[in-house]
């Protein structure tokens, strides 16, 4: 026997018994952003690996150390896509989507990182991504954060993310607040972790993200971004703060919030959760109004956000109770006898038009009533339609309900569909 093939670390399969949830989570995603006005857009998995290294920033975790690089036949670097932005960014300047307009557009697909699989991050994951090119006004900031908040209500916790929120201001203020950044840390640079001390001198913004409780002792007398934020950055913030303010919407203003990825400046956010044990971000996003310019597009203010689903599924099967998921098959037809293969057939199908929501499964692969009733239980079928040749030569029909016990009935043909509509017509 050969040896069998198991699927590469990190990346995994999801089976018939996980993917209801997967389809029911998404469904209420789109119908959210489709509400909102917004449309899909659909990129490739892989990019030139320099739109990656450009966009997201050279010296950042993910380029240094996560991406999944190679070289093609042609030695032209390829990398498969660890994050949406770039691409959608790509692809808007190349299509000609972006100059003097406003979009409003999202996506899914899966996403690559090489990084130590653990629960709910994994080396193949799966995103929402939204991005808004063209607008620069905090509110449609707000808004993107409003229609999050409406989201979590959708899937049913609402009350287990909270919002923290910061603003990272423009690039040169960035640029003072690093060098004084650096220059206290560089008298406490005996306590920083190696991670620390390495991104001390590449990124030492992502120093304030640190994990490490020494470290963060550390920081909490290190200058305040704030204090350094320029006065466009500043006002932003203050408008976007008062319209959640008179919203309803909760956030915690966090400081040391700055996101991992170089292309974020003004509005940053993070939707967390600490139901899952260690805090983990659910959806995080920001603004990012340099990076079409960067990528060779003209100059356009743009912000967006990014929820992965492995965590999120994950979140919602820890927190809510009686998801509305069925995924069994509605109904079970069963058949025996020389002249009831079509007969079958056709009443599956008849059903399958006039009542499209309903999940109706056709036994064919032969056997008694008693094997094929073994099989419908285990489907999971509310009802049981069976064909025999008596009823087929009547042009009849019978309906047994499987999980009830109610008494079994007996229907002509011609009113299969007046009987189960008022089961299924808002299936």
């Amino acid at each position: 026997m050969a040896k069998t093939i198991q699927a590469i670390r990190g990346m995994n399969d999801y089976l018939p018994s996980d993917t209801p949830l997967w389809q029911w989570v998404e469904n209420k995603v789109k119908h959210r952003l489709n509400s909102y006005g917004y449309s899909e857009i659909r990129m490739p998995i892989v990019e030139s690996t320099p739109l990656f290294a450009r966009a997201i920033g050279e010296v950042t975790d993910v380029v240094e150390k996560e991406m999944f690089t190679f070289n093609d036949r042609d030695e032209e670097s390829l990398t498969l896509r660890p994050e949406g932005t770039a691409g959608c960014v790509r692809a808007g300047i190349e299509h000609g989507l972006l100059y003097n307009q406003e979009q409003r557009l999202w996506y899914i697909g899966p996403m690559f990182r090489y990084e130590r699989p653990q629960k709910g991050r994994y080396r193949q994951f799966h995103q929402f991504g939204v991005e808004v090119f063209g607008i620069a006004n905090p509110l449609i900031d707000a808004e993107l954060i409003i229609m999050t908040a409406k989201l979590w209500q959708d899937l049913g916790i609402a009350d287990h993310v909270q919002l923290q929120l910061n603003s990272i201001g423009s690039l040169e203020a960035r640029k003072n607040y690093r060098a004084a950044l650096v220059d206290y840390l560089q008298g406490h640079f005996d306590i920083l972790d190696e991670d620390s001390k390495r991104r001390l001198t590449t990124n030492p913004l992502r120093i304030l993200d640190s994990k490490d409780a020494k470290v963060q002792e550390v920081l909490n007398d290190a200058p305040k971004l704030h204090d350094y934020l320029d006065d466009d950055s500043r006002q932003h913030f203050e408008t976007l703060c008062s319209i959640l303010d008179q919203y309803g919407i909760k956030y915690e203003i966090n400081q040391k919030l700055v996101r991992g990825l170089d292309y974020y400046n003004k509005t940053v956010f993070e939707w967390v959760t600490s139901a899952l044990g260690a805090q983990g971000t659910v959806c995080g996003g920001g603004r990012y109004d340099g990076l079409v310019e960067q990528l060779g597009g003209h100059a356009t203010p743009a912000v967006g956000f990014a929820m992965g689903l492995e965590r999120l599924v994950l979140l919602i099967q820890e927190v809510v109770a009686d998801l509305p998921i069925n995924p069994n098959v509605d109904i079970y037809i069963v058949h025996q006898g020389d002249n009831t293969t079509l007969p079958a057939l056709q009443v599956a199908t008849q059903i399958r038009d006039q009542l499209p929501q309903t999940k109706v499964l056709l036994h064919c692969s032969g056997g008694n009533f008693k094997k094929q009733f073994k099989r419908a239980d285990k489907s999971g079928a509310k009802f049981a339609i069976i064909l025999g040749e008596d009823e087929v030569a009547q042009q009849q029909v019978v309906i047994k309900d499987l999980l009830s016990g109610a008494e079994q009935v007996t229907l002509p043909m011609s009113e299969i569909i007046n009987y189960l509509t008022p089961f299924y017509q808002s299936h």
